[in-house]
């Protein structure tokens, strides 16, 4: 699993012009993608990592903040590029188990108290954002095995 976290100002996400979701105050944007061999256990543990982290002002997390998340579907993060000029998504799991772990990973946020908002899953999506800082954290659960 590899999610991409930026503390943003703020965030939104359309579809086909209607307002789907939008953070009502700073929080955090996640952009979340499942790669083959994903499972409950890494939902839960990146969850976990995604409230507690101390990203925010003041080195503060969500949890110590209750800054609302922003949570959007995205396989591309799966992108191989190391050859040719056309990625390959081979490592991106399919949709039909992606979709229920990204709805965890939602619902495991909340169960730890976080306001959350959401993406469409498998829709066209324009994500808007102003990102605070910058400050951007990648999370791969590969790296932790």
């Amino acid at each position: 699993m590899r999610v991409v976290i930026t503390r943003v100002a703020e965030a939104s996400v359309t579809v086909d012009g209607d307002l789907v979701s939008q953070l009502p105050r700073p929080g955090l944007l996640v952009l979340v993608g499942i790669a083959r061999g994903d499972g409950p256990q890494d939902a839960r543990a990146v969850a976990a990592k995604t409230w507690s982290l101390r990203i925010l002002r003041d080195e503060r997390s969500a949890s110590d903040t209750n800054a609302p998340i922003l949570v959007i579907s995205q396989f591309t993060l799966h992108a191989a590029t190391r050859r040719g000029r056309r990625p390959s998504w081979s490592a991106a799991a399919s949709g039909d188990v992606s979709e229920p772990l990204v709805e965890l990973f939602c619902r495991e946020l909340e169960a730890l108290g976080a306001e959350v908002g959401r993406g469409r899953f498998g829709a066209e999506m324009q994500v808007a954002s102003v990102n605070d800082g910058p400050i951007t954290i990648l999370i791969d659960t590969q790296d932790w095995r």
